[in-house]
């Protein structure tokens, strides 16, 4: 197996490992160390089955399912993400997986179907580099305060489209706005990491609005600095790990008109971290 660094704060490129032959616990546990130190990381020419790829995502718990997304027949927990030029993909702002849930993800599993030749890159932010640059005190300020979660905001838009209520509603009804603290401590690294997002974050409780917002959007901009990102080209068949509980990512939605299409798969975490 061979290991290669692609910026100072997270992300690696991993050599050697066949996604697609049973994974021994041997090698589960080696590829759970790497994504505790890196955060993400990036596997090329990975041709696996979607069961496959289910199945590596099982070694990190239990799986969920999406209840805004397609998904591959017979298998609910492998999800398709597709975006054409008549149904664009919406999400285009920095986010971590489903933080509306009461447990959100611990790691998700991105595999590249239909890519196009030019664009659709994603980035990735570490959210434990972020925590660790911010002033003492404003990690003090921090301490303690919670933040309010909403799957009706991540998905605004399409509630707002004709129908868009009726095909969402069994999902809004059963993810009602969820409470998590703003700085978590990472059950397996023991690291704190900031856990806001731009996609599903409404407000921090107990601040006047003007206070919130302006938290808010300073946390977001600074966890999105250059020097807590990196940057991924995919190519077909490329697979993605990444900790949820410690990043977030943002889809660069550049490649238009030409399709992509990705299959995501994403186990279980826990709640608080």
């Amino acid at each position: 197996m061979q290991v290669k660094r692609i910026a100072g704060a997270l992300g690696a490129e991993i050599k050697g490992v066949d996604l697609g032959q049973i994974l021994t616990p041997e090698i589960s546990i080696v590829i759970r160390d790497l994504l505790n130190e890196h955060e993400v990381l990036f596997f090329r020419q990975q041709a696996i089955e979607p069961a496959q790829q289910r199945d590596l995502a099982a070694i990190f718990g239990p799986l969920q399912t999406h209840p805004a997304y397609g998904t591959v027949a017979g298998i609910p927990e492998v999800m398709i993400l597709e975006s054409t030029v008549d149904k664009p993909s919406k999400i285009e702002v920095w986010h971590s997986d489903m933080t509306f849930r009461q447990h959100p993800p611990s790691v998700t599993v991105l595999r590249g179907m239909v890519i196009p030749n030019v664009g659709g890159d994603t980035l990735f932010a570490s959210m434990t580099s972020a925590y660790d640059a911010l002033s003492e005190g404003m990690k003090v300020y921090l301490e303690g305060l919670v933040a309010v979660h909403d799957f009706a905001q991540g998905f605004r838009e399409s509630l707002a489209e004709p129908g868009g209520r009726e095909r969402l509603g069994a999902a809004l009804e059963e993810n009602p706005p969820v409470r998590h603290p703003v700085v978590q401590v990472h059950p397996e690294t023991g690291k704190k990491v900031l856990f806001v997002n731009a996609l599903f974050t409404t407000h921090i409780e107990g601040l006047p609005p003007l206070e919130s917002s302006a938290l808010l959007d300073f946390l977001c901009q600074h966890a999105a600095l250059p020097e807590h990102t990196c940057r991924f080209q995919w190519t077909p068949d490329s697979v993605v790990l990444w900790d949820n509980r410690s990043t977030q990512h943002k889809p660069v939605n550049d490649f238009l008109p030409a399709p992509r299409c990705l299959h995501r798969v994403v186990s279980e975490g826990d709640q608080p971290y």
